[in-house]
């Protein structure tokens, strides 16, 4: 009589810019005979990079990173990884932040603060194909949802494009023109152009004034 063969681990990958976080989030994963981390990552950009060469079944990404956020990176990853599952895992008990990670594709949405208790479940809900909520999340949806009942109401749409908020990010860092456009593949005169829309849209106008926009937007910490 031949023993099963054990099921095949979650192959994970881990994207948050504090490597002590990453430490404690792996120790908590590593530990569970059923996940795996497979690879690391410090910004969004990395993490998108690391998702393309590891092909791992399942990103935990943090939300606010260096160069593109983790709602950025999970928009995306959902795009041109469709089969992989995300997490969003966070500081930000917000329901701007819960909102948004959901249309970027997120699985579900798991705060840092319960993280020892949560995460696991959360990865095995998503590998299940279940959406994965804190209980402040489920309420925030189930009042915003019975708001635009009432109402008759949609969501408003985005102020800017998914480029704008990049170059926008990027801006507040402190990049200059030519290294987002090194960055981002285009030239400097098209991050020019962005820039101008985005200061017109927003009606801003200047870097500084885009970087406070950043700050309240969740694009950059303060």
């Amino acid at each position: 009589m031949t023993a099963a063969t054990p099921a095949a681990k979650t192959r994970i990958l881990l994207a948050d810019d504090h490597a002590l976080v990453r430490r404690g989030v792996r120790l908590i994963l590593d530990s569970e005979p059923d996940l795996t981390v497979v690879a690391e990552a410090g910004d969004g950009a990395e993490a998108i990079e690391k998702a393309r060469a590891e092909r791992p079944d399942l990103a935990i990404l943090d939300i606010a990173m260096p160069r593109l956020t983790g709602l950025q990176a999970a928009r995306e990853l959902s795009r041109h990884l469709p089969d992989m599952r995300i997490l969003i895992l966070t500081m930000y008990d917000s329901e701007q932040y819960f909102f948004e990670a959901l249309k970027s594709g997120a699985a579900g949405y798991v705060l840092k603060s319960v993280a020892d208790r949560d995460l696991v479940e959360a990865c095995r809900a998503a590998m299940r194909d279940e959406p994965f909520l804190y209980p402040g999340a489920v309420t925030a949806l189930i009042r915003n949802y019975l708001d635009r009942a009432r109402d008759g109401d949609k969501l408003p749409a985005r102020a800017i494009t998914d480029r704008e908020e990049e170059i926008l990010k990027l801006v507040a860092e402190g990049h200059t023109s030519k290294e987002i456009a090194d960055l981002l593949l285009i030239s400097a005169k098209t991050v020019e152009r962005h820039r101008a829309n985005l200061l017109q849209k927003l009606g801003l106008r200047d870097r500084l004034e885009l970087t406070r926009y950043a700050i309240r937007a969740g694009l950059i910490e303060p």
